[in-house]
């Protein structure tokens, strides 16, 4: 199996924010606040990093389209569109989040942060099923960039 290298290493950012997530979590439960905010900066850090690679690879290279059946081309659009909302949702949230803590301001931060941990889980869940379908269970249908357009390649 021959996996392409840059979605290959923007998944693994977001799984790794994930994991960071869930670990500051644990630290924050444990009342360990320093580990916390720098466990939660790492976890930004992983998703900035997954949406620089993503999003220069969108623009320069392409979006992949789905390759697999045209029977479930509907439901990887659906599923597709569900998991670019929770991106989004979470994203914002996330960045809404990190400011809060690191402002103090506390009781927003505590209160909106179970939920963007829980929205960021599913993000990174869905996240990597669209990739499994994308590159694993089905080889990749044809990649079409706007940029690529443009300039007539």
């Amino acid at each position: 199996m021959n996996l392409p290298i840059l979605p290959t290493i923007s998944t693994s950012f977001i799984v790794l924010s994930a994991i960071f997530v869930a670990i500051g979590w644990y630290q924050i439960a444990k009342g360990n606040i320093d580990r916390h905010k720098k466990t939660m900066l790492i976890a930004g850090v992983c998703a900035l990093t997954f949406f620089i690679i993503y999003a220069t690879r969108t623009v320069f290279i392409g979006n992949t389209s789905f390759g697999g059946p045209d029977s479930l081309k509907i439901y990887y659009t659906i599923f597709l569109i569900f998991h670019i909302n929770l991106a989004t949702i979470g994203g914002i949230m996330g960045i809404i989040n990190i400011w809060s803590g690191l402002k103090g301001k506390l009781k927003f931060h505590r209160k909106i942060g179970p939920i963007t941990s829980v929205i960021w889980f599913f993000t990174a869940i869905t996240g990597v099923a669209v990739y499994l379908l994308l590159y694993v269970f089905y080889h990749g249908g044809e990649t079409t960039s706007v940029f690529k357009a443009i300039l007539g390649h």
